[in-house]
């Protein structure tokens, strides 16, 4: 196996891009993030390794899912089974896919069954923002942030006054109509946002398997997608300071796939929550979060019901934030949260709690940013969990910052891995422990005439990997903890002006090891690339003219533990073009996939070749 040679091809792409970028460029706008340590506060200022997605960024790359905007993000891997509204697992730093803590507006999401969450469900014209925070943070969390968390905001009305509409609508390849219809309104103290959107698209044909491989099954035919969603965002601050924010958002959709079990899916999401938040001295400040989500799924083979899983998630938070002095904040947090199950599988529990509490330091002493947290988790199934974490950052300069973090995490084990029961191809075992992790990492960040850049790398070790047993005969158990990997990375971001073109470039290595005992040590874990490319490039020509450009370069994967059945590396082009009528309506295009490369993220599951959307476009 081949070895990524970390330092010489960082020292290399550093010394590339600087030298063909530099140029005059407008800094950065400086976003306000609250996912890296619970508090607000700037990215810039940061001590994790953060990125920021904003709705100015959706609406001009075009994108049309969260798979669209997360590929090519630095740390992340996507391995998507065929299309619109298919199964969509995301990896970070190497992470599982079950390793991804992801919150909608503070509230903790995804499936207590699977351990994921369907990304390919959550409607992107709902969204407001997304902050996506790398390496580990279950000292602020608790379980399931190994990786890291992708945190989603909903769409927000601002206090600016009046009555905002907005709207767009648009149709393409295989099929697709897409749209949505938004109204904003704000006051001096309240905002309001309602977003109601649709898709509809006959697909393509989703899997080129057989009975013996991939969906196990062979059904060429178009396999399409539809969904309907809705959010609605309100708030109001009042005399006292007290803010109150309330937050729902529901997506229902219908997903064909190929399959030898089911073929069809009935999908809902649903998350509703709200938040509190006062301060009764100058120096302390409460925040009560509070809130549910749910995923259905009922499945089908053809019309025959097969299955349902329906899983629901309670969670009560309440922070506290003490200003001790100039520069010491003190957080005390506690968590609590409920899994519940309804599914017609035989599971012999349907419910677990679990408590948290945690504090965190946050401080300048002498230059020196320091960052300690420490958590306590006491889960009902498995008992209690200490996890900690300790952020460094100093300037060497003005415009240089030096970076280092460590940290421990874990993944408590899903309903599925427990208690599923046993059949002739899979069974939980209820004996299972959490997952454990080890973290570190350096960096570095700066900022000059030309633009801005950061360097990052790290290693994780994991203990206890849930896997599935490939030499457990039935009645099983089929998964235990036999897996240990040690993931080494390294991500690099450069962003700058030239000649009127906006720049954003990273690039990520990756080395993630199978370290378990047995054939395959050694081998690279499934599905993550080990080398990824992104550059996007933006200009606007006159007052009415906009093109954009997107490369993705993607090395080549493992598709199984075995490393025997390889997906090839691929290099994705996208091209997309706007025309501004006036400073409320606009057309746009995008062509996907120009050179209609052929490519897979998962074996035997299709990807869409060269395909075109247009849209209308109508904002405030």
């Amino acid at each position: 196996m081949q070895k990524c040679r970390f330092p010489a091809l960082a020292v290399l792409w550093l010394g590339t891009t600087t030298t063909v970028f530099a140029a005059n460029a407008d800094h950065q706008e400086k976003p306000v993030i609250v996912t890296a340590t619970r508090t607000a506060q700037t990215a810039e200022s940061s001590l994790a390794s953060v990125t920021v997605i904003t709705r100015k960024d959706i609406e001009r790359q075009q994108a049309r899912s969260i798979q669209d905007l997360l590929l090519g993000v630095p740390g992340v891997s996507i391995a998507n089974s065929g299309g619109a509204g298919k199964n969509t697992a995301v990896f970070m730093r190497g992470t599982e896919s079950s390793h991804v803590l992801v919150m909608i507006d503070n509230i903790k999401v995804g499936s207590a069954t699977s351990g994921t969450t369907a990304f390919e469900n959550i409607p992107i014209d709902q969204i407001d923002r997304i902050e996506i925070v790398r390496g580990p943070r279950s000292s602020l969390y608790g379980s399931e942030a190994i990786g890291g968390v992708i945190h989603i905001f909903t769409r927000k009305g601002d206090t600016s006054g009046g009555l905002k509409p907005s709207f767009n609508f648009g149709g393409g390849s295989f099929g697709t109509l897409e749209g949505s219809v938004g109204l904003s309104r704000g006051w001096k103290q309240g905002w309001l946002n309602m977003t109601a959107s649709g898709i509809g698209t006959r697909g393509f044909n989703a899997c080129t398997g057989s009975d013996t491989a991939g969906c196990f099954t062979n059904e060429p035919d178009r396999d399409g997608y539809r969904n309907v969603a809705g959010s609605m965002r309100a708030g109001y601050r009042f005399q006292n300071g007290l803010e109150i924010d309330g937050n729902f958002m529901q997506s229902s959709g219908k997903t064909e796939f190929d399959g030898s079990f089911t073929n069809k899916a009935v999908l809902m999401q649903q998350v509703i929550g709200g938040t509190a938040r006062y301060s009764p001295t100058d120096f302390w400040r409460i925040n009560l979060i509070g809130g549910r989500s749910r995923e259905d799924s009922d499945n089908f083979l053809g019309t025959a019901f097969f299955s349902r899983f329906n899983t629901a998630r309670d969670t009560i938070s309440v922070l506290n934030d003490f200003t001790l002095k100039p520069n010491h904040l003190l957080t005390i947090g506690m968590d609590y949260q409920k899994d519940h199950v309804k599914t017609t599988e035989a599971f012999t529990v349907h419910s677990r709690t679990n408590w948290g509490v945690f504090a965190q330091h946050q401080a300048t002493l002498a230059k020196h940013d320091i960052q300690l947290s420490v958590r306590h988790d006491d889960n009902q199934q498995f008992g209690s969990r200490v996890t900690g974490g300790v952020g460094w950052g100093y300037p060497i300069t003005e415009n240089i910052r030096l970076l280092a973090s460590f940290g421990t995490a874990f993944k408590a084990p899903t309903f599925n891995d427990l208690y599923f029961p046993s059949s002739s191809f899979f069974s939980g075992n209820p004996n299972l422990r959490p997952e454990d992790s080890l973290s570190y990492e350096f960096g570095t960040r700066g900022k000059a005439d030309w633009g801005n850049w950061s360097l990052n790398v790290y290693e994780t070790r994991i203990d206890d990997l849930i896997a599935f047993d490939a030499n457990a005969k039935p009645p099983g158990p089929f998964v235990r903890n036999i897996d240990q990997a040690r993931i080494r990375g390294f991500e690099g971001m450069l962003s700058t002006q030239i000649k009127g073109w906006q720049l954003n470039g990273n690039l990520t290595l990756l080395d993630p090891e199978n370290r378990s005992s047995g054939p395959n040590r050694g081998n690279i874990l499934a599905r993550r690339a080990e080398q990824s490319f992104r550059l996007d490039a933006n200009r606007q020509f006159g007052q009415h003219y906009m093109l954009g450009v997107m490369l993705l370069v993607e090395g080549e994967r493992f598709d199984d533990l075995a490393n025997t059945r390889k997906l090839d590396s691929y290099v994705k082009f996208d091209l997309r073009a706007e025309y501004i009528l006036n400073k409320h309506w606009r057309l746009q295009g995008r062509i996907e996939n120009l050179f209609n490369e052929r490519y897979e993220t998962a074996a035997f599951f299709n990807q869409p070749g060269r395909n075109f959307i247009a849209m209308v476009r109508y904002q405030p």
